[in-house]
């Protein structure tokens, strides 16, 4: 059967056009068929001559459009070496098995490679712990990542271990949850008290005109659409006013989307030097435990608390919850007894 192959040595797959197929794309023909590649793994195998046609003739245009009868063959490489190296880091392993891997991450780790961070990333501690369980991502034997949390983010996040998976992960997060296969939720300390107990925050995203590294809420047709549903579940009053502590559930993931839509509607996260940096005289007015455990914590106090989808593979529902970590805990209680 087409697609039933294992990624994790070369292989070559052979299919046949139908009448169906006619004029369809090869690249789109190709990715419905062969399951256990993505998309652009397929047009990836095209353009480097992994895809052969009639007579052995290979065809290096996705484009290409297919004739009923046609036969083709696909030449699947063994993955390369990963790149990044893994490291033996930590890890926090909520869930595992063939496909995929669900850990809770620690605040303070990055999480992909990336210029300031080279090594010391959760991709780094993947490959070392999954090992030979990685069967490749677009060729590479390393974790493919369908989401992030911000550096100072802590909470639930799932990596795939092969394109398969990889490819119904993505799809699943790319409708953020329109289809009910997903679910997320996080945790937040902001400060103030919404008006209302339950709302919503529509305001479109785009990086910020003054500063590359933030992003804005802006006006009119501009930036990105970004949805932000949020429930109080208590309110505390300190020495420095209110703080709540909010659910939050995404309708679309945009980059610092809850920390840019909080600070937004004048509640902002406790803790979040780039977006409530004009809150550090409030926070200077919390009562001494307060204060230490804030400056203890050193982030924006949010946390990925729940994640729930579809099984990529298996199709079973999969749902985790995860506490507070202890630095957000002990800030928690610290300001109910303020």
């Amino acid at each position: 059967m087409v697609g039933a192959v294992s990624p994790q040595r070369a292989s070559t797959i052979e299919l046949v056009a139908t009448e169906a197929d006619a004029g369809v794309r090869l690249d789109k023909l190709l990715a419905q068929r062969i399951d256990t590649l993505s998309r652009a793994r397929i047009q990836a195998l095209i353009r480097a001559g992994n895809v052969a046609g009639a007579g052995g003739a290979t065809i290096g245009d996705g484009s290409y459009r297919v004739k009923p009868g046609e036969a083709f063959a696909v030449n699947v490489p063994e993955p390369e070496p990963a790149e990044p190296v893994g490291e033996a880091i930590a890890l926090d392993v909520v869930y595992e098995d063939d496909d995929l891997i669900v850990i809770d991450k620690p605040a303070q780790l990055v999480v992909h490679p990336a210029p300031g961070h080279e090594s010391g990333t959760l991709v780094n501690a993947l490959i070392a712990h999954c090992g030979e369980s990685l069967s490749g991502i677009g060729g590479v034997k390393r974790p493919g990542i369908v989401h992030r949390l911000d550096k100072g983010t802590s909470g639930l996040l799932v990596v795939a271990k092969n394109d398969a998976a990889h490819r119904g992960l993505s799809e699943q997060f790319a409708a953020h949850g329109t289809d009910g296969r997903m679910q997320r939720a996080y945790l937040a300390l902001v400060w103030g008290k919404p008006l209302r107990p339950r709302g919503m925050i529509d305001a479109r995203l785009a990086r910020s005109q003054s500063n590359r590294t933030k992003i804005a809420v802006t006006r009119g047709a501009g930036g990105r659409h970004a949805v932000t549903h949020y429930e109080v579940l208590g309110t505390f009053d300190t020495a420095a006013g209110p703080v709540s502590l909010l659910r939050l559930e995404l309708e679309t993931g945009r980059t610092h989307q809850i920390r840019v839509h909080l600070a937004h509607v004048a509640h902002p996260v406790l803790g979040d030097a780039t977006y409530a940096s004009g809150f550090k005289a409030k926070a200077a007015k919390l009562d001494e435990p307060a204060r230490a455990a804030l400056a203890a914590l050193d982030r924006q106090a949010l946390h990925a608390a729940e994640l729930g989808f579809e099984h990529p593979i298996t199709g079973k529902s999969l749902r985790f919850e995860r506490p507070l970590p202890a630095d957000m805990q002990a800030l928690l209680e610290a300001l109910q007894g303020d």
